[in-house]
């Protein structure tokens, strides 16, 4: 997912979207990611059922809070890691999810039409 240098063009509106999109995926194939490691894990290591974990997972993730007590040394292992890989996914995501936006706007406020400031 290359992105133009501060001296080519900005990219055409509709390759833009696209870009987006390509971002867009990336960031909900790590999202699936994540809760499927933390469903699995709190229905294995808290032995909740399968809704719990995956409220659960849900909420750790985006950083709301545990649901249900977690009273066996195991799941609280678990779920103190996996709340610390939640915070870290959190922020990362963010960055990915705003990278093409942020870029965008840095690069158009750049560039001016026809000039070529690498002096």
């Amino acid at each position: 997912m290359k992105l133009e240098r501060k001296n080519q063009k900005v990219v055409p509106f509709p390759r833009f979207m696209a870009r987006i999109g390509k971002y867009v995926l990336l960031s909900l194939a790590v999202i699936t990611f994540s809760m499927a490691i933390g469903t699995i894990g709190y229905h294995v290591a808290a032995e909740t059922s399968w809704l719990d974990s995956f409220h659960m997972a849900a909420l750790i993730l985006t950083g709301m809070g545990p649901v249900v007590e977690m009273t066996t040394p195991t799941a609280k292992i678990f779920s103190s890691f996996y709340a610390l890989y939640s915070g870290v996914a959190f922020l990362s995501l963010t960055a990915v999810f705003m990278t093409p936006i942020i870029h965008r706007l840095l690069h158009v406020l750049h560039v001016e039409d026809g000039v070529n400031d690498e002096n």
